[in-house]
């Protein structure tokens, strides 16, 4: 603290910066009275003469100059004046030119708020000036720095956390630097998972855990991992890492199990998954659940083999494991894209029987396989029961009936489902939605509706595709409108969405019959141009597609 004999001093330094306080001196005790006003006008001296600060080498700031102010000249520049890179510009200059120690304290409210703000280049200079002045990182603001860069997807940077904080471990002991707790490595672990860095995931999972002494992995670690190859489709190695938990003295459980027999049926291992699911019947360690059935069901279903999918279905509640609304989804699903509505449907009523209330999902299925049949009504009474039950379609909902009612060429009400999806703000309207009505109408000769409805595209921000595009170039064709099939080609161009050979062969087929050779020719050269302009070397190429367009 400094004593009134420089009071003095410190309101002529005051008058320099042009700094007059708002804050009444009688709301300071007088003791702090000083040290309030020194602090002040330290902020707007920084402020004022950023980014130099050399005002700051005068003998007299060199002599007075304390961690405990330069702290709170660092917090009020960062937050009062919500300027960050001030403040650490004045942080970094305090410290080489003044030879100021920082206290923990300061770096501490650095590396949050540093942090806490996005600027994570500002907070790790800082933590390298942390480690040169001896401090160490406690393990809550270790935990925090980690998460922190992590969520930034700076994650070398997390990584040489762990690996500085793993060696101060090693070298000083638990006196010193407490050991790093299982939450940090397990949330950083399924942070990896998350972000699609499952690579990098089982290597730390490998390099830091397997191999280190600083932390002994639990069943919860070994799931995470788990999940994370069975993620990329490599389930077969995560058996071999499932059967190596007990040299670490940790057992697999359920939920192991459970991560396993959903990684085997999303590759389509059923047979797999279905072995898993009887290792764990016969096991008196613990049951499986509604997941591990669910799982073993879904997949069968997904591969139509439904007599299997039933088997378990009933094999499960005979267990006295009551199905829930994801299990009864997934045979409805099943039963639907098979064509056996009278099994959906009998699923359906079972389902409501045991008191498991339909979602927009089962409805959906139901209206899908009805379409699927032709039984487009039906789907239109289950359309209208959504409603009843104060239920929302989904995109999905809306796609499948509109999809039910072109394939029966209901095209006006087809295209009074797009008008009520137009009114629907909670959907984002999607190509896959438009292009059956587009392809009806233009099949049907009416191309003028079919470029209504894409002005209606494009005014709810939706993008045509190459299948939209397609389809209206052929369309235009068919009706002998050849020079606007050439426009909306230079179009599909412009907005960067690339042709395939359907599109440009279908083009040029009709442009020659047209006996218009020379166009033909042009779009030859356009489509030349495109290519090498917007394409690699590499990838300079006409891509295959399957589109369901005849030109006749």
């Amino acid at each position: 603290m400094f004593m009134f004999s420089r009071v003095q001093r410190v309101s002529e330094i005051a008058a320099i910066a042009g700094f007059h306080s708002h804050v009444p001196l009688e709301s300071h005790p007088s003791q702090h009275l000083e040290t309030v006003w020194f602090i002040k006008v330290l902020c707007t001296l920084c402020v004022r003469t950023s980014p130099s600060l050399q005002i700051f080498k005068s003998q007299y700031f060199e002599k007075n100059l304390n961690p405990f102010l330069a702290f709170e000249v660092i917090k009020h520049v960062n937050f009062s004046f919500r300027n960050p890179k001030l403040a650490f510009g004045f942080f970094q200059f305090t410290r080489t030119n003044l030879k100021i120690v920082h206290s923990f304290d300061t770096y501490y409210m650095l590396l949050r708020s540093f942090s806490e703000l996005g600027f994570h280049d500002l907070a790790r200079d800082v933590l390298d000036c942390m480690r040169l002045d001896g401090y160490l990182l406690d393990n809550a603001l270790f935990e925090f720095l980690v998460m922190s860069f992590a969520n930034a997807g700076k994650f070398d940077v997390a990584k040489e956390l762990f690996i500085a904080q793993e060696l101060l471990i090693l070298r000083s002991g638990s006196d010193r630097v407490g050991r790093i707790s299982s939450f940090v490595y397990n949330n950083f672990l399924s942070l990896l998972v998350r972000k699609n860095q499952v690579n990098e995931a089982v290597g730390f999972f490998r390099d830091h855990i397997l191999r280190s002494k600083c932390f002994y992995p639990d069943t919860c670690t070994f799931n995470i991992v788990l999940r994370g190859m069975c993620k990329v489709g490599e389930p077969d190695k995560a058996f071999v890492l499932l059967n190596d938990m007990n040299s670490f003295g940790c057992l697999p459980d359920v939920v192991s199990y459970n991560i396993l027999i959903n990684g085997f049926c999303r590759i389509g291992n059923v047979v797999r998954a279905y072995e898993l699911l009887r290792e764990i019947q016969s096991q008196d360690q613990f049951p499986p659940d509604i997941v591990s059935y669910t799982s073993v069901i879904s997949g069968y279903c997904r591969q139509g083999e439904m007599d299997k999918a039933s088997n378990l279905f009933d094999q499960m509640i005979s267990r006295g494991i009551k199905p829930n609304l994801v299990t009864f989804n997934a045979v409805i699903d099943g039963f639907g894209k098979t064509g056996d509505m009278t099994s959906a449907l009998s699923m359906y009523a079972r389902m409501l029987y045991l008191g498991c209330p339909p979602d927009v999902v089962t409805f959906t299925s139901l209206i899908d396989g009805h379409c699927r049949m032709g039984q487009v009504d039906h789907g239109l009474k289950l359309w209208n029961e959504i409603h009843t039950r104060k239920l929302h379609p989904n995109v999905y909902t809306f796609s499948v009936i509109i999809n039910g009612l072109c394939k029966q060429n209901r095209l006006n009400e087809a295209r009074d489902f797009l008008k009520q999806l137009n009114c629907r703000g909670d959907i984002a309207p999607q190509p896959f939605l438009y292009n059956p009505v587009i392809d009806g109408f233009c099949k049907s000769g009416n191309v003028d509706e079919a470029n209504v409805i894409l002005a209606e595209m494009e005014e709810k921000k939706c993008k045509p595709d190459k299948l939209t595009f397609t389809i209206l170039i052929i369309g235009h064709c068919m009706k002998g409108r050849m020079f606007e099939a050439i426009n909306m080609f230079n179009k599909m161009l412009a907005v960067g969405c690339s042709p395939d050979k359907i599109t440009i062969k279908s083009l040029i087929s009709c442009l020659q019959k047209a006996g218009m050779p020379k166009e033909a020719h042009k779009i030859r050269l356009a489509v030349a141009g495109y290519l090498d302009s917007s394409l690699p070397s590499s990838t300079r190429r006409i891509p295959d597609a399957n589109i369901n367009v005849a030109v006749k």
